[in-house]
């Protein structure tokens, strides 16, 4: 092939992977229809927030994604990926409010919900751009005709269908309880948006006055001295001896002169503390639940911004955090603080803005859970839907057995607004499917609930509201259930449980067959990468310095299914290094396919054709068996040694004199058959990995298709497995590999030829002898002698024993004795002036005397060291005398 027909000198990332994608997308080979005579294979995407841009765990789990996608789409699968991004209600909400208030001056209440919710539609327009076109970067396959948003007109009416559908048969309710709540997002949240995270905290020591008991206190420890104003009670276990008397008896609350019981409670742990714990219905669920059992009263004492409320006394207005301390001040003035320990807990944060959440009473929306999970569990338990790895289903399973009622309602404006509405008039609640302007039961005035759904509500319903349900579109039909999804662990319990609880309630089936799991992409200390840290890599700008198919294979390669990885800068080198291994090797190969014709007359196939076309079948029956099984690094490294380690180290080597026509045309075009046929199966089993270098590399090459990511996937062919080509060329590797060590241990000149001695098996003989060439070419022999393997073993020669054959070369051919003898006495004279200066202070009683331990051990040490090469140099030089 010509000079003006070959791929550049030097691979440029940047323009192959712009040109090809705008390739891809211009002939629609993404876009799938529904078409029941093939075998469907589906992935929806995790959608991404919408409140900024893509990072490193983002491009991990979508590489994993578009890898499974293009290797079923070469598979002949009808494949399709479903696009999309999540409003994120809170998230979202919290980034545009800190914009306005950064730029404005300005709160949403300034603005109102109405302007409020328009400028956050502004930001998802920017961002959502954003978003797409860097998926696309990362050379992402989704069919981007079918992207969908979770506040989008379809996605919206198959909230509200399921909202009224729970609601109609009572398992969406609204109730006044205890919830997580987050006083800086000003809203509830659910139990999984709380992240604990280790406080050092304290354990305070405070005397309650017992009534009635002039002069005793009944001491109580507790961790928020802030909610004592809260207290209706204080608690002992019935079966603590300690307190058994004075169950019944009445205590005066500290600071407030409030006057409340004491009561007796299997709830309280007798280890802790006292024994003795205070009782805050209002701000903590265990008592809240002690509170209904035991008909206490809920005082509120912290309102939803974190102030303390006229409930507290002298203490109204206060932060909670201030309170605390003025509350610990004052009552170590009253004498009733006894002591402080140190006391590290598990303390809740909110898992968007870090506060530390409160424990609130407020009146929220919930889905009662427990008739929804035997549905959900059961498919996993059976295996309808697999979790790989494996490990995780007890996860799943174990974290299902205790789910409470999910709180859906929150205290924003941007989301799906609960489809609830009240009558001014008559006061009715009705839940509706579409909007209302008046009450269906009066015809009086009606107002819509003003709370959001929790965004994981409909990305619970994602896999079918993306396909247009409730609507049974023929995309449905055929793309439902999904094949796989592929997260992250860190989500299991916020998205995939609650897929798989709406998926098997209002389909009545699994939405997808296997749940792919991910750890995440940690820095090269192993942390988490994080904005407070300052050690996150964003995606595109390693794209840009090193190209896309560089960090996708590293991503990949150094992943397996559930584990974390870290990012390793020097992995990410060692990977661009193998793309430019790979350009070279084609650019070599292309080089040399000068006059190639696919029906040229060509020579019976060498041992290495036949090695190298046998390698070709076993790798990619390899790869096809580690990709499904989603050991996807593994098969990466599969391809990887395959290229590196066998086609450009050794079959590109071992044909090069037939490229050049030395054996003649027709060998010259066996030669070009095999390597265009190899070169273009790894091409294809890397490309889901690397789509840019290996659709630019296919264009380059003889192909029948008009896209790399429309071929035909590797299968491998019986007719080309040659196991006894494959042991015989592995005995020769093996033994040019042999040669080729030797050779380096005694500093041979790479260009100067040395005779070699071959002992070799009866059943290897025949091979080696046929193709002694590769042996004369790789490992740079001229005269080569093959011996039976009973013959007797040469004499003075380096030697190397490998199965069925042992290599020796003669020592005389390989050393210059007058020159290396030369060297050798030169180096032995400077090792005996060390030796001697050594052995001189040693050898000093002044030295030994005065110098510390360490320093003469050191000097010791070296005598020893010396002594050891000495004698090592003088024994070479006795051999070489030999010579």
């Amino acid at each position: 092939m010509a000079e003006e027909h070959n791929i550049p000198k030097t691979y440029d990332p940047a323009s192959v992977e712009k040109k090809w994608y705008q390739f891809w997308e211009k002939n629609k080979y993404f876009h799938a229809e529904p078409d029941p005579d093939r075998k469907p294979f589906t992935i929806v995407i995790p959608p991404p927030n919408i409140t900024g841009q893509l990072h490193m765990g983002h491009a991990l789990d979508n590489t994993l994604q578009d890898i499974l996608i293009r290797w079923h789409r070469m598979m002949g699968d009808n494949t399709i990926w479903f696009p999309g991004y999540d409003h994120a209600g809170l998230a979202t909400q919290i980034k545009v409010e800190e914009e306005i208030k950064k730029n404005e001056g300005l709160t949403r209440y300034d603005l109102g919900r109405e302007e409020f919710v328009k400028r956050v539609w502004a930001w998802k327009e920017q961002y959502s751009n954003r978003i797409i076109d860097q998926l696309k970067c990362l050379g992402i396959s989704c069919d981007w005709d079918r992207i969908r948003f979770t506040l989008d007109e379809g996605c919206s009416r198959a909230v509200r269908e399921v909202f009224v559908s729970l609601y109609e048969r009572g398992l969406i309710y609204r109730g006044t309880r205890i919830t997580n709540w987050c006083v800086n997002c000003n809203t509830a949240l659910s139990d999984i948006e709380v992240e604990h995270k280790d406080d050092a905290g304290h354990l305070w020591y405070i005397k309650y006055p017992i009534i009635g008991h002039e002069g005793e206190y009944l001491t109580i420890a507790t961790t928020r001295p802030e909610t004592i104003p809260g207290d209706t009670a204080v608690a002992v276990n019935p079966k603590d001896e300690r307190y058994g008397k004075l169950v019944g008896e009445k205590i005066m609350l500290p600071i407030m002169n409030r006057v409340i019981p004491i009561i007796a409670d299997d709830y309280v742990d007798t280890e802790f503390g006292t024994g003795a714990v205070k009782i805050t219905p209002a701000h903590d669920p265990n008592d809240y639940e002690m509170s209904l059992r035991q008909n206490l009263e809920a005082i509120v004492v912290i309102d939803k911004d974190g102030i303390m409320t006229k409930e507290s006394g002298r203490y109204e207005g206060q932060e909670r955090y201030e309170c605390r301390k003025n509350i610990v001040k004052d009552l170590d003035e009253l004498g009733l603080l006894v002591k402080i320990e140190d006391c590290p807990h598990s303390v809740g944060h909110c898992q968007r803005c870090g506060e530390p959440i409160e424990a609130l009473i407020s009146t929220q929306w919930f889905v009662k859970m427990e008739p929804l999970l035997k549905a959900a569990t059961d498919c996993v338990k059976d295996g309808r839907t697999q979790f790989v790895p494996e490990r995780f289903t007890k996860n799943y399973l174990g974290w299902m057995e205790n789910m409470h009622d999910w709180c859906i309602s929150r205290q924003i404006w941007w989301g799906h607004r609960i489809p609830v509405w009240y009558c001014d008039d008559c006061g009715a609640e009705i839940a509706s499917r579409t909007d209302m302007d008046k009450c269906p039961k009066c015809g009086g005035h009606v107002h819509q609930d003003e709370d959001a759904l929790d965004t994981w509500f409909s990305s619970a319903l994602w896999p079918f509201s993306i396909m247009g349900w409730p609507e049974k579109t023929d995309v449905l039909k055929q793309f439902y259930p999904t094949s796989v999804l592929v997260t992250g662990y860190d989500i299991i319990f916020f998205w995939v449980a609650r897929m798989l609880i709406m998926g098997m309630e209002f389909m009545k089936d699994i939405p997808f067959d296997r749940v792919f799991i991910h750890g995440l992409v940690r820095d090269e200390q192993g942390r988490k990468m994080s904005k407070s840290l300052g050690n996150g890599i964003d995606p595109l700008q390693v794209i840009e310095q090193y190209g896309c198919d560089t960090l996708r294979f590293m991503l990949i390669t150094g992943n397996t299914p559930g584990n974390d990885m870290r990012f390793y800068w020097s992995r990410l080198e060692a990977t661009r290094n193998f793309a430019n291994k790979i350009w070279n090797a084609s650019r070599f190969a292309l080089m040399n396919l000068e006059g190639y014709q696919a029906d040229a007359k060509r020579a019976p196939y060498e041992l290495a054709d036949k090695w190298i076309l046998s390698r070709m079948q076993d790798v990619a029956a390899d790869v096809t068996t580690l990709l499904d099984k989603f050991e996807l690094g593994e098969a990466g490294r599969t391809v990887y040694d395959f290229i590196w380690g066998e086609i450009c180290d050794w079959y590109i080597e071992l044909i090069k004199p037939r490229l050049y026509g030395k054996a003649g045309e027709e060998a010259r075009a066996t030669a070009q058959q095999v390597l265009v046929t190899v070169l273009t199966g790894a091409m294809k089993l890397l490309h889901p990995y690397m789509p840019f270098i290996t659709e630019e590399i296919y264009q380059a090459l003889p192909h029948d298709t008009e896209s790399i990511m429309i071929s035909a996937w590797p299968k491998a062919d019986p007719a080309l497995q040659d196991k006894a080509a494959e042991k015989g060329m592995e005995a020769i590797m093996n033994a040019i590999r042999s040669i080729r060590e030797m050779r380096s241990q005694v500093n041979v000149n790479p260009g100067k030829k040395v005779p070699a001695i071959l002992l070799v098996s009866d059943e290897l003989t025949g091979v080696f002898r046929e193709n002694a060439a590769y042996i004369h070419l790789l490992a740079n022999v001229d005269d080569m002698e093959l011996l039976p393997l009973t013959a007797d073993k040469p004499e003075n020669a380096m030697a190397s024993v490998n199965a069925g054959v042992e290599v020796y070369l003669p020592l005389k051919a390989l050393i210059d004795v007058e020159v290396e003898t030369a060297r050798l006495n030169k180096e032995l004279a400077g090792l005996q002036k060390e030796m001697q200066r050594v052995s001189g202070k040693l050898q000093n009683q002044g030295f030994l005397a005065k110098a510390p331990k360490e320093v003469v051990e050191k000097e010791q040490a070296k005598a020893e060291e010396f002594a050891a090469k000495i004698k090592t140099i003088e024994e070479r030089l006795a051999y070489l005398k030999t010579i």
